[in-house]
């Protein structure tokens, strides 16, 4: 079957992305996790030299949106921080005072063969109505789901520098 999926680059329009744990597996359902994720986040933003306009980590799924990278294409992004993140969740294991290797966390189950769906989707957000309406759809995201009572309680997305001016687990780009 041919790719239906479009990408249009070059336009200088920010690009609402969305992409999946393998299986829609909450493979991002720890605290380690979605930290690790925020971490090589900020890594591949300073890499490819993006604007990171805002966000939203769920436990088996991630909203971002971006502006066209400096270097590479927003296609490139996403696959090297897939890559990233799921050789650094299957990379930290520990031993075991018997010398068995364990996973990092109780909490986290044995990593599955693939971390992540292979596709993602791609929006390109040309006004600032949409702006609003995606940062708006992110950040009620944990809200929707009842993961939390309020996007306040939900550390991983962007929605503390919008309401509050504050600055989140990443650095946040406004714009103008």
């Amino acid at each position: 079957m041919k790719n239906p999926l479009k990408r249009y680059y070059g336009r200088k329009e920010l690009h609402f992305i969305t992409f999946s744990c393998y299986q829609r597996g909450a493979l991002l359902g720890s605290r380690r996790a979605k930290n690790v994720f925020v971490k090589v986040l900020s890594e591949v933003r300073e890499r490819y030299q993006f604007s990171l306009v805002g966000y939203v980590l769920m436990p088996e799924h991630v909203h971002l949106l971006i502006s066209e990278p400096a270097r590479g294409t927003p296609s490139q992004v996403i696959q090297v921080l897939k890559q990233r993140v799921s050789r650094a969740m299957r990379g930290r294991k520990r031993r075991s005072a018997r010398g068995q290797y364990q996973l990092p966390f109780p909490e986290e189950k044995e990593m599955p063969r693939r971390f992540w769906q292979r596709r993602f989707y791609d929006f390109n957000v040309w006004s600032r109505g949409k702006l609003k309406e995606k940062l708006n759809y992110m950040h009620a995201n944990p809200v929707m789901r009842k993961l939390v009572k309020h996007p306040k309680n939900w550390p991983w997305s962007s929605w503390s520098f919008y309401e509050r001016g504050e600055e989140g687990l990443v650095r946040i780009d406004p714009v103008d």
